[in-house]
């Protein structure tokens, strides 16, 4: 074999092995409470918020592609740099509302969970919840075969996401041509205080801090075969671009496709659609009792892929306030399902509509998000701490451009609210 086919071949092997740790981390792109978010922005009106997560997947991709870069570059994760950057109390500070937003994420997603248990198998949602605690155990088992069987099992739920909707969409038969003009084209409906709360909770449910956290983390499983070389961190870096671009398009694929079929079953049909079971149990009188089964499905992967990362995103922190000692990681994943899933499955109990913290969790997250951003973007735009991989002006531009709309939807949307109050 010539030596140029033989590099070829290495080249192109070198390719797939660098791809997985955004996949892992874009589940969370597609989690259930983006379907919350989307479904209800979907049924209350229309095409019109497409472009919201349009314009947040776009940042999305820029802070992974940060994420990404910062832990190549130090070999750290976002929480230890935190931690190391800021060692008082603001450390602390930034790290603790960290952990409330892994709070937030978990609630989101094993309620996802539970509601595909409780759509598919009737068992009751209290119940449900507490079977997730077995998300947990499915990570323990994956791990003992190499973390490459815990990114490939993600990806197949993935893919089980995407077919979903695949159907969904074939099924919905919705106007391409209004779809089109809203996924790029903003509009006046984002001044309505409604409309605002449901666009923080699509940018909540898109951008997640924890995916951030879990992201810096994720490439170093493909560190040591990188090496740290300066020209081979570069390509490692550029085959994480690669990796992040891909999957991410994959899940504003997938974002956009949930808000786009509840558009078309529920909003044209003048239903106002705002849980995840009333979509399930109204899809099979509109469009089939295959449409509802595909959903449900989709959910149930949706909601065991997105709770695994999830659960993984908590433990990188959550080491972070215990970085002197020995821990066990397997009382660490417990305890976080357990601070989620108890004080849900009481609030379930005692709230008529439990689901609605799906969409409330993810406003949660977007509140937390400047905390996560900031420095982000901060600590990768510092020469001493980047290196070669420092971002340039170009990049830094865009990222506090980025930073800037994230802190201010996130005033304006407390300004709305307190306005309302008021009245």
């Amino acid at each position: 074999m010539s030596h140029s086919v033989q590099t070829t071949l290495d080249t192109k092997k070198s390719f797939w092995f660098f791809i997985g740790p955004a996949f892992l981390v874009s589940v969370g792109y597609m989690d259930p409470g983006n379907w919350a978010t989307s479904i209800e922005a979907g049924s209350r009106y229309g095409y019109d918020l497409l472009w919201v997560i349009t314009l947040a997947s776009l940042i999305a991709i820029l802070m992974q592609l940060l994420s990404a870069k910062l832990g190549i570059a130090t070999g750290k994760n976002l929480a230890q740099l935190i931690r190391t950057e800021n060692p008082g109390k603001g450390g602390t500070f930034l790290l603790s509302t960290a952990a409330l937003a892994m709070v937030a994420t978990d609630l989101a997603e094993f309620l996802g969970v539970a509601v595909a248990l409780n759509l598919l198998f009737d068992i009751p949602l209290v119940f449900a919840i507490f079977l997730t605690i077995f998300d947990v155990l499915l990570i323990l088992w994956l791990e003992r075969f190499g973390f490459r069987w815990v990114e490939m099992t993600i990806l197949a739920f993935v893919a089980t996401i995407g077919l979903g909707y695949v159907v969904e969409l074939w099924l919905a038969q919705p106007q391409w041509a209004d779809v089109a003009q809203a996924m790029i084209i903003p509009n006046a409906t984002i001044m309505n205080t409604t409309a605002l709360f449901i666009a923080m909770g699509i940018l909540g449910a898109t951008v997640m801090p924890h995916n951030l956290y879990l992201h810096s983390h994720q490439v170093m499983t493909r560190q040591e075969v990188a090496g740290n070389a300066e020209n081979s961190r570069k390509r490692f870096y550029k085959m994480m671009k690669w990796d992040t671009v891909l999957a991410l398009v994959a899940a504003w694929l997938v974002n956009s496709a949930i808000l786009i079929m509840a558009s078309a079953a529920f909003h044209e049909k003048g239903l106002l659609i705002t849980d995840i079971d009333e979509a399930y149990k109204t899809l099979g009188p509109l469009l089939g009792e295959a449409a509802a089964l595909t959903f449900a499905i989709a959910l149930l992967a949706s909601g065991i892929a997105s709770s695994t990362t999830g659960t993984l995103a908590g433990q990188i922190v959550f080491e972070s306030f215990f970085k002197k000692r020995r821990i066990n990681i397997f009382k660490i994943r417990v305890y976080i399902r357990l601070a989620t899933m108890i004080p849900a499955a009481i609030a379930i109990m005692l709230s008529a509509k439990p689901l609605s913290l799906l969409v409330l969790s993810q406003v949660i997250l977007s509140m937390q998000l400047p905390f996560a951003v900031i420095p982000l973007v901060r600590m990768t735009s510092n020469p001493m701490l980047m290196g070669d991989l420092v971002n340039d002006a170009k990049t830094k531009i865009t990222a506090w451009a980025a930073t800037s709309i994230i802190v201010a939807l996130n005033i304006w949307l407390l300004v709305m609210l307190a306005i309302d109050a008021f009245k």
